[in-house]
């Protein structure tokens, strides 16, 4: 097992580097120039230099001025020393800005994931024991529905419903005109009021997908050969779904998850963008349009490793917690 994870990680990264020097390609190419319009700014002003020579300067100052190769190793051997450099757009420390809204996205993708699982789950496995029943067919509707609803069609919806006619949250924002004068429960309930609606968001857009890979799963598994013979041998009904058939449900379901586990680092960019929450992929959408290399290359570059690690977890837990796979 330490042999295949050790090789694995080595595997990640040659795969990580290469995926980097493709996102510096792509952040180098982006039609959205920081560098000129700062020069194209800062010429303008009262006996400026000229935009070339402001230009010249700029480039020369962030290394945007060599070929992309010898930029992304200038970026590879400042990222080694620990340095990410500086954001463009937030003028501060790239970690800095990361470590300031990466919580609230884990706060607010950790929730979200919570009632994912407890929700998608079970509808899935009633469905599968209520075949072409009522509720096998209102519980594959609400799946459907869940995988086909554009996220920002949702958001945008339950916006109109709950901010705009009945007034019960706020349109944007993590908190309230008045949160500084509230007492520190009222704070916690501030931020509570205003995460419900981008939390709904996240849990109803993703969790169609698990409901519909535990019903089929779980559909598979009740006709299996053993599931029929347990039946045979006059056990429960209660004892043969959820003893025998759910266990052996949860293997592939535990990959599935184990994979979605560093997804609640990586943000919802949509989501937060659209509810205006300061988490990380608010960020670095913003990050982005103002053409911010040093924070979009690392958040990309981060959701590289986050994806990567991902699938390594998923398979060592397919290891784990089915017996008969072995790992040669």
């Amino acid at each position: 097992m330490w042999k295949y994870i050790l090789k694995r990680l080595l595997i990640s990264v040659l795969i990580l580097l290469l995926v980097a020097l493709i996102i510096y390609a792509l952040m180098r190419s982006l039609p959205t120039s920081y560098v000129e319009a700062v020069a194209r700014q800062k010429s303008q002003q009262p006996g400026a230099k000229s935009y070339e020579e402001w230009l010249n300067q700029l480039n020369e100052m962030y290394n945007m001025n060599g070929n992309i190769f010898v930029g992304f190793w200038t970026w590879l051997t400042n990222v080694f020393q620990g340095n990410f450099g500086d954001s463009w757009h937030y003028t501060v420390p790239v970690l800095d800005k990361f470590n300031d809204t990466i919580w609230v996205s884990f706060i607010m993708g950790a929730i979200a994931f919570f009632f994912e699982v407890i929700i998608a789950i079970p509808l899935g496995v009633i469905a599968a024991t209520k075949q072409y029943s009522k509720t096998d067919y209102v519980v594959s509707i609400i799946a459907l529905a869940g995988i086909s609803l554009p996220t920002f069609f949702f958001a945008s919806l339950l916006k109109l419903v709950f901010s705009v006619k009945l007034g019960w949250f706020d349109l944007f924002g993590l908190t309230g005109r008045e949160h500084d004068m509230l007492s520190t429960g009222g704070q916690i309930l501030d931020y509570a009021n205003h995460l419900v609606m981008p939390v709904v968001t996240l849990v109803v857009v993703s969790m169609g997908s698990l409901m519909r890979y535990t019903r089929t799963n779980m559909l598979e598994v009740l006709n299996a050969d053993y599931i029929r013979t347990a039946r045979a041998k006059g056990l429960s009904e209660r004892k043969v779904i959820y003893h025998h058939a759910f266990r052996n449900t949860l293997i592939p379901i535990v990959t599935i998850l184990g994979g979605s586990l560093p997804g609640l680092f990586s943000g919802a960019l949509i989501t937060e963008t659209l509810f205006s929450i300061p988490g990380i992929g608010f960020a670095s959408y913003h990050a982005m349009v103002a053409g911010d290399i040093p924070f979009s290359m690392f958040y990309l570059v981060f959701l590289a490793l986050l994806t990567l690690v991902g699938n390594l977890i998923a398979d060592v837990l397919y290891a784990v917690v089915d017996p008969r796979v072995r790992i040669a």
